[in-house]
């Protein structure tokens, strides 16, 4: 659980709930200007401005969506804030604050807790979020952690899931499954380990695997980059639970069908080489896995020379008219029905 496994442990009774609060979030740093107050009051206050507010929250809770085992509490603070971070900038927005809450049971001792709010302290101070609130209570077993984050868009420059258009392109920032086939390492060491606890594992061939999977970042730059370029998305989403998932939400939403290329979805070296490993499909990896925390969004056909060739971006596609459904167009040029495959909360309780 500790980093420091020498830590000497002390009792979260020792300070009391009030105590912790401010033990914990004392060194947190306000880089937001719509933050009025922020921690220690009976609410936080924040500037209305004119733009739009955006809202989102996430929750994990150990055993369901995270393992001790091999998640350090510091990449677990920094992933929680993360894939909050990541629903905001989908939306076109700005993160501007977040809150945490979290219920731990008597087994995590303050030094624990310190370590998941450096996590979460290092994911405010690179993404310059404030941490304006939040709530801490006990567990009857485990850890629990609740996200909200909040961030601001201009006036209809907010970018939904329902709108794309026939003929736009399909298009996904960096590549896609790494993230999937870093937990598949990080599992298979934890098996090992329970045969042969002084077995040492050699990850240095994973590294790329291991570091997308407990500690993601959110695409905070991509807004920029399509600014830049002068292309706005018709529809936009994040890539959490797996891009033929999130094909589905747009489509769905969009009354559109699609068309995904497999020779296009965008793959690192150590993905394809990881998948031969543990004979794997990289292509199911890449729409299935889940995790990526990249973008995927749709643009108007006539951007095509905008995007084209650029390193941060893989056009992977179309959208097609509504009856012709969601294919995938194998390298051999066969059209299979695309299926979701991502995390479902009520068959993986």
């Amino acid at each position: 659980m500790l980093e420091d496994k020498n830590t000497q442990k002390t009792s979260l009774a020792e300070l009391g709930e009030f105590g912790l609060i401010n033990h914990i979030t004392q060194y947190f740093k306000i880089y937001n200007s719509s933050t009025i107050k922020a921690v220690g009051d009976d609410a936080a206050v924040l500037d209305a401005s004119e733009k739009q507010t955006l809202v989102t929250t996430d929750l994990l809770i150990e055993g369901v969506h995270f393992d001790l085992s091999y998640m350090p509490l510091k990449h677990l603070g920094y992933k929680a804030v993360m894939v909050n971070l990541s629903d905001v900038y989908a939306m076109n927005g700005v993160a501007e604050q977040v809150t945490v809450s979290i219920a731990v049971s008597n087994r995590f001792p303050l030094e624990a807790i310190e370590e998941l709010y450096a996590g979460i302290q290092l994911a405010c101070d690179t993404y310059k979020v404030d941490l304006v609130g939040g709530d801490t209570t006990s567990s009857t077993k485990g850890i629990l952690i609740s996200v909200t984050a909040i961030g601001k868009v201009d006036k209809d420059q907010a970018i939904y899931r329902n709108t794309a258009k026939e003929t736009d392109l399909i298009v996904v920032s960096g590549d896609l499954g790494a993230a999937y086939l870093g937990l598949q390492v990080l599992e298979r060491e934890k098996q090992v380990f329970k045969v042969d606890p002084n077995n040492q594992p050699d990850l240095d061939n994973y590294t790329y695997l291991i570091e997308r999977q407990l500690k993601p970042e959110a695409r905070k730059d991509i807004a920029g980059l399509l600014k830049e370029l002068e292309v706005k998305p018709t529809s936009m989403i994040d890539v959490s639970d797996g891009l033929s998932s999130e094909l589905f939400h747009i489509c769905t939403q969009s009354k559109v069908g699609c068309k995904v290329y497999e020779d296009k979805l965008p793959l690192d070296p150590q993905v394809i080489s990881a998948c031969e490993e543990f004979e794997l499909d990289s292509t199911m990896v890449a729409l299935s896995g889940g995790e990526d925390y990249e973008l995927l969004f749709t643009v108007p056909i006539a951007d095509f020379d905008k995007i084209k060739g650029n390193p941060n971006f893989s056009i992977i596609g179309h959208i097609t008219a509504e009856n012709q459904g969601l294919n995938l167009v194998t390298r051999a040029e066969q059209e299979i029905e695309l299926k979701a495959q991502g995390w479902n909360a009520i068959e993986n309780k």
